[in-house]
C-alpha cells in the first residue's frame, strides 16, 4: 500500500490517484467536522477541504508523509467561516443534550460522554472558549492529532499548541467545576 506522500507525488501526473486520499481520510475528517458543526455544514467543508487539497497538492511537502494533519489544517481554516454555526451547535447541545455524532447511532454507547447533563455543560463550555483554544483542543481530543500534528495543521509552533490547550483546559476546569474535562495525552 502506498503512503500518502507517494500518492500525492503520483497524483501530480495522474490526478485520479488523489481519490485514494479521499477514500482513506474523508471519513476521519467528516467525523471531526460533524462534531464541530453538525452534519450539513460538515459535508460542505469535507468537500471544500479535499477540493482545496487537490488544488494545492503541488505545494505539499512530501517529506511530511502523512497528509492527515495537512487535511485537518485545511478543514480547520475553513471552519473559520462557520464559527457562528459551531457556537450555535454547542449551545443547542447544551440545551438538548443531543450529540450530532451519537444521534444517528443511538444503539451504540459513546464512552466519552458519560451523561446528558455532562455533555450539555461541556458543550456550553466549549462554546465559551476562544476559537484558537477550541481548535487546538478539539484537533487533539476529537481529531486524535499529536501536538506536533496539531501545530502543523494550525501552522503555529508546537509551544503555541501546548499553551492553547493548557489554557483551554484551565478555562474548562473553571467553567465546569466538578465536571473535569477529559485529559488528552501530553506526550503524544
Amino acid at each position: 500500500m502506498l503512503d500518502d506522500a507517494a500518492i500525492i507525488r503520483l497524483s501530480l501526473t495522474e490526478p485520479e490517484r488523489f481519490e485514494v486520499l479521499f477514500q482513506r481520510h474523508a471519513p476521519t475528517i467528516q467525523r471531526y467536522l460533524v462534531r464541530r458543526l453538525g452534519a450539513d455544514a460538515a459535508d460542505d467543508i469535507v468537500s471544500e477541504t479535499f477540493l482545496l487539497a487537490f488544488r494545492q497538492r503541488g505545494g505539499y511537502d512530501t517529506a511530511r508523509g502523512n497528509v492527515l494533519p495537512w487535511l485537518y489544517g485545511i478543514a480547520t481554516h475553513l471552519l473559520g467561516r462557520h464559527r457562528r454555526d459551531e457556537i450555535r451547535l454547542y449551545r443547542a447541545l447544551a440545551r438538548t443534550g443531543i450529540d450530532p455524532v451519537v444521534a444517528p447511532f443511538t444503539d451504540q454507547v459513546d464512552e466519552r460522554v458519560t451523561a446528558t447533563a455532562a455533555s450539555r455543560r461541556l458543550a456550553s463550555a466549549l462554546a465559551g472558549l476562544p476559537a484558537a483554544y477550541r481548535d487546538a483542543l478539539l484537533l487533539v481530543a476529537w481529531g486524535g492529532l499529536s501536538y506536533e500534528e496539531t501545530a502543523t495543521a494550525l501552522d503555529v509552533p508546537v509551544g503555541t499548541v501546548r499553551s492553547r490547550i493548557s489554557r483551554a483546559r484551565a478555562d474548562l476546569r473553571r467553567t465546569l467545576g466538578d465536571l473535569a474535562p477529559a485529559s488528552t495525552e501530553e506526550t503524544r
